[in-house]
């Protein structure tokens, strides 16, 4: 060992990485800087700053102890925003609890991480109070208020204004002692069984964090618009990432059309983030509603790939579309289809085909590749050979909270299992075929969703579309699609198999089309697990 390998870490130079940092950076630099806007409300990053520092006083007033939780259940309002700085500050652990969840899954979620704190918007009491009744734990409940809910019931016996005012923020907070301590505890969905807990630690937060600022470029003093649920991975670290840029939070109650294209033009929005049917929204809103909309504002979708479509639309209206990729266990996306110049000047059909790519690992992931979970070998780079995504390094999560079991399974083999399917190109962007559960088998032949689903898209008539296994006694399985079409279009679902079936192979097309809505997430993804429901009773 090596004179040099034998020197300490002592107070001058080693300080656990935390994105909580970002927040007293950004009130000592740009303190008069709106830090905040929620309606007519707005305030900047020193008074952000501020009462951050008083939710960690009074949560360390109510008792609670280094690693316990704090659960929030609550819309993308200011409160949520300042968990995501305060509850660290305490040296606790952030649940953001997924609003649209029935009450046994917020009970399960409430009891599994045995929450001290819970912080819940009055417009979900009802929900909440049926969870509350079903759960054993017994949180301190603080209501969180909104002038937007005048009429919102309370649960608690104090209000988030009067936890915090209480509160001195002079008040040292102690953050965390370790850059491995939880910062956040996030749930996966669980359409199988009890979801489970994803435990992500200040270091994995702190890396993802300036991950998407290297990855998607996002310039000093953004004005960011909060499309996507505070709730899903943490916002994808970006409650964080903003913050490190002293940009402005536009707080947004409700995913909303209008809502959405009024905060645009009046704020001057420059970045958000959103799945492909959020953009798929705006889109297709009415055409008054765009009118006066400038130019070069930024969106990062993940998720399903944007199709081709939507990508030029969004170009329409001078938006420009980014792609990237992850996981609840990767901190949000954490992968991104870097962009290259020469690409500009293909036609836009072949930029999109480019873009759908999930692409790369951002400078903060360590290990990207795709692999047969069986060998663990790397498959060919031949865009072609299909295997597992495969992820490693330090924005990995620490693992599943109680669930040993769940965690050793994942890693397996030095690596993250992704439970997604997909190839590796030439140039080692990967690009995903399907989930493992998603992909169908008809007559011994794989069949990716989702290379069925970009084919639909294409369809003129197609707003929404969603491909899942129908059970069938010859083939075994056989296609089956869900549309929705656009407002003012008409399609049989025998024009849209015949449309499948002349772009692309005859075995792949759906035999089975059905007109309806499509049940989604609050994240707007698709819920093909209730598809496969529909599909297997037809």
């Amino acid at each position: 060992m090596s004179a040099a390998s034998e020197l300490p870490k002592v107070a001058a130079n080693y300080e656990p990485l935390s994105p909580i940092s970002f927040l007293k950076r950004a009130a000592r630099v740009y303190p008069d800087r709106i830090a905040v806007v929620h309606g007519s409300w707005r305030y900047d990053y020193r008074t952000l700053y501020e009462r951050a520092r008083r939710l960690a006083a009074a949560i360390a007033a109510a008792g609670l102890k280094r690693g316990d939780t704090v659960a929030v259940v609550a819309p993308n309002v200011p409160a949520h925003l300042e968990a995501h700085f305060g509850v660290g500050m305490a040296g606790c652990m952030l649940n953001a609890i997924n609003t649209r969840l029935d009450a046994p899954a917020i009970a399960f979620i409430l009891d599994h991480a045995e929450t001290k704190i819970l912080l819940t918007d009055t417009e979900l009491a009802p929900v909440m109070a049926q969870a509350l009744k079903l759960c054993d734990v017994k949180p301190l409940i603080i209501d969180i208020t909104d002038a937007a809910v005048p009429n919102g019931q309370h649960l608690g016996a104090m209000d988030y204004e009067s936890f915090i005012a209480a509160a001195d923020p002079a008040t040292p907070y102690p953050g965390p002692a370790d850059e491995w301590d939880a910062v956040a505890l996030n749930y996966t969905s669980g359409t199988t069984g009890n979801p489970k807990g994803v435990v992500c630690h200040h270091r994995g937060a702190y890396l993802n964090a300036l991950g998407n600022l290297l990855a998607w470029p996002m310039q000093q003093n953004p004005i960011y618009l909060w499309t996507l649920p505070m709730f899903h991975c943490n916002g994808w670290c970006f409650p964080w990432s903003v913050t490190m840029l002293a940009g402005t939070h536009v707080c947004l109650r409700k995913v909303e059309t209008g809502a959405i294209f009024d905060a645009i033009k009046n704020e001057g929005v420059t970045y958000f983030n959103g799945a492909p049917t959020v953009l798929n929204m705006l889109i297709n809103a009415p055409a008054e509603m765009k009118v006066g909309l400038s130019k070069g504002v930024s969106v990062l979708t993940a998720g399903a790939a944007p199709p081709a479509t939507v990508i030029a639309a969004m170009e329409e209206m001078g938006m420009t579309v980014a792609h990237g990729y992850g996981l609840t266990e990767t901190y949000g996306p954490s992968t991104i289809c870097a962009w290259h110049a020469e690409w500009d000047e293909l036609p836009l059909d072949e930029r999109a085909r480019l873009k759908a790519r999930q692409g790369v690992p951002n400078p903060m992931l360590e290990g990207l590749t795709i692999m047969n979970p069986e060998t663990m070998e790397e498959v060919p780079a031949d865009g072609e050979t299909m295997g597992e995504v495969m992820f490693r390094g330090n924005v990995v999560m620490s693992g599943y909270l109680k669930n040993q079991k769940a965690t050793d399974d994942a890693f397996r083999g030095g690596w993250f299992h992704s439970g997604d399917l997909g190839v590796l190109h030439s140039n080692g962007y990967i690009e995903l075929k399907d989930r493992s559960k998603d992909i169908i088998i008809s007559g011994g032949e794989n069949i990716s969703t989702i290379e069925v689903e970009s084919v639909l898209f294409k369809h003129p008539a197609v707003l929404e579309a969603a491909v899942v296994a129908r059970p069938d006694s010859f083939w075994g399985e056989t296609p089956c699609a869900f549309v929705t079409l656009k407002r003012d279009k008409t399609a049989t679902a025998e024009e849209i198999i015949a449309f499948c079936r002349a772009n692309m192979a005859h075995f792949k097309a759906p035999k089975t089309v059905i007109f309806s809505e499509l049940p989604k997430t609050s994240t707007g993804k698709i819920q093909k697990f209730a598809l496969r429901e529909k599909a297997k009773a037809l």
